[in-house]
């Protein structure tokens, strides 16, 4: 028995209205485990919809499931909205080309390495291998900026990460689309056509077209207005953004994106962005939980050594390329050796594509492709926020507290100090509290690293007051 099927009796609002709130609690309950481990929230999100999943508890009603895939669209859009403020013309003059060449041999070498290996140690089709090598080359955006967002980091690491994942989706588009129309071709016996290469690209354009002209129409109009109205007015665009691309069959992320980017370029107004952060916590918590809910165990045991070769592959190519890519631009060492850990997610537009290139393939080989998409990107996703915290971190956009080391250096200064003034019991004492102070605010939030010099100063004000009496 399913746990949905204890109130799948009631009307559909209470139904839907009870998955909500069981999606929401059990989001927020396992992030309660995952800051334990010192994992990203959204690890949390996703491995609550595993055990919610029809795999294993079945909390939430397969009917609820398929009903919120818009869900998807709607979080999509605003983050490609938040990714569209690190487009400032004032960055994008500081990074210009060496974002192309970081991008593009990222992208690239992924594709490439995937093909070749699916092809020549399997022996599969070049059909078969060219699509699954063009969809290996597609990053999402989604979970890397929740991290981001999450740990409040900012810096040159940033700026050139957000930007490379936004054009990597231009790039992996269009490599879709001309192997898509090649492929497709041959499997018709008919002469490569192109209508059949132009018109995916042709919609994309037209979607990025619409994303401009809703940022210069969106500026003026919110100028003057009220923050909740400016609100309103924003994500009714992007809810309109959403239809239209969802109606042309292409992904909302470009087109949003470019929308983010005009509108921040042409208002300089920071201030919604922000708002836009503390209103879509509940939005991004349901996404990322039915992300885990439409995982499969069976389609994740039978991927087998040619999906685990897809996964290994793939993460070698994103980060050898990421990696040659800055030696070529002369990026900073932490650029250098930490962005393509960034890079490993990779869900909404692979699985979109793996949708296009199912059709194409025979049905045989069509569901291994498809199979081994989907049962990848729960991996990605799962090791995608963990390694994207591991290149935060180690590339210093997010400030840390003090380590332990540091903390017991304190420890040991505060106490000569009170040796001097002869009073060691109570200082040890205090500076131990203090220590086990500051180690507590760091399981809990991101702190500043001068937690230590204040350590050592409030020790000696302890001391000072303690030889004084």
């Amino acid at each position: 028995m399913k746990l949905y099927e204890l109130y799948s009796d009631f009307s559909t609002p209470t139904v839907i209205l009870i998955s909500l709130a069981i999606v929401l609690a059990s989001g927020f309950l396992l992030t309660r485990v995952t800051k334990l481990l010192h994992l990203p929230n959204v690890t949390g999100y996703i491995l609550a919809g595993v055990l919610l999943g029809p795999d294993l508890l079945g909390a939430i009603s397969p009917d609820v499931i398929s009903g919120m895939s818009f869900v998807s669209d709607i979080a999509l859009a605003f983050i490609a909205f938040g990714v569209g403020k690190f487009f400032k013309m004032e960055r994008l003059k500081k990074t210009g080309w060496r974002v192309i060449v970081i991008t593009v041999m990222q992208s690239v070498l992924a594709g490439v390495l995937v093909t070749l290996a699916v092809k020549f140690i399997f022996n599969l089709s070049w059909s078969f291998s060219l699509l699954l090598g063009a969809i290996a080359t597609a990053t999402a955006p989604a979970s890397t900026m929740m991290t981001i967002n999450q740990y409040h980091a900012r810096g040159e690491f940033v700026d050139i990460l957000l930007q490379v994942i936004a054009l990597d989706d231009v790039i992996c588009l269009l490599l879709f689309s001309v192997v898509a129309a090649i492929v497709g071709a041959e499997h018709d016996g008919n002469a490569i056509r192109f209508a059949d290469i132009a018109l995916p690209i042709l919609y994309n354009l037209g979607a990025v077209a619409l994303g401009a002209v809703c940022g210069f129409i969106t500026g003026p109009m919110v100028k003057r207005r009220k923050k909740d109205n400016k609100l309103i007015i924003v994500t009714a665009v992007l809810f309109a953004i959403a239809g239209v691309c969802s109606m042309l069959g292409v992904s909302p992320l470009l087109s949003c994106m470019v929308y983010g980017a005009v509108y921040i370029n042409f208002t300089k107004d920071k201030e919604l962005y922000h708002q836009i952060n503390h209103f879509t916590p509940p939005i991004m918590t349901i996404f990322f939980v039915l992300s885990g809910l439409n995982f499969n165990l069976q389609s994740f045991a039978s991927i087998g050594l040619i999906g685990l070769t897809y996964v290994v592959v793939r993460i070698i190519g994103k980060m050898s390329g990421a990696f040659l890519g800055n030696v070529i631009t002369h990026q900073s060492k932490e650029v250098r050796n930490y962005l393509g850990f960034a890079l490993v997610p990779s869900a909404g537009v692979a699985i979109g594509l793996a949708f296009l290139a199912q059709r194409i393939l025979p049905e045989e080989t069509g569901s291994l492709l498809m199979t081994i998409v989907l049962a990848s990107a729960v991996i990605y996703e799962l090791i995608g926020p963990v390694c994207a915290r591991f290149a935060l971190f180690h590339s210093g956009c997010i400030k840390t507290t003090a380590s332990e080391t540091e903390q017991q250096a304190a420890l040991q200064q505060a106490t000569a100090a009170v040796t001097m003034n002869g009073a060691v019991a109570d200082c040890t004492t205090d500076s131990q509290s203090i220590a086990l102070t500051a180690d507590s605010d760091n399981q809990e939030n991101c702190v500043s690293s001068d937690v230590t010099e204040r350590t050592i100063g409030i020790a000696k004000l302890i001391c000072k007051g303690n030889f004084k009496k």
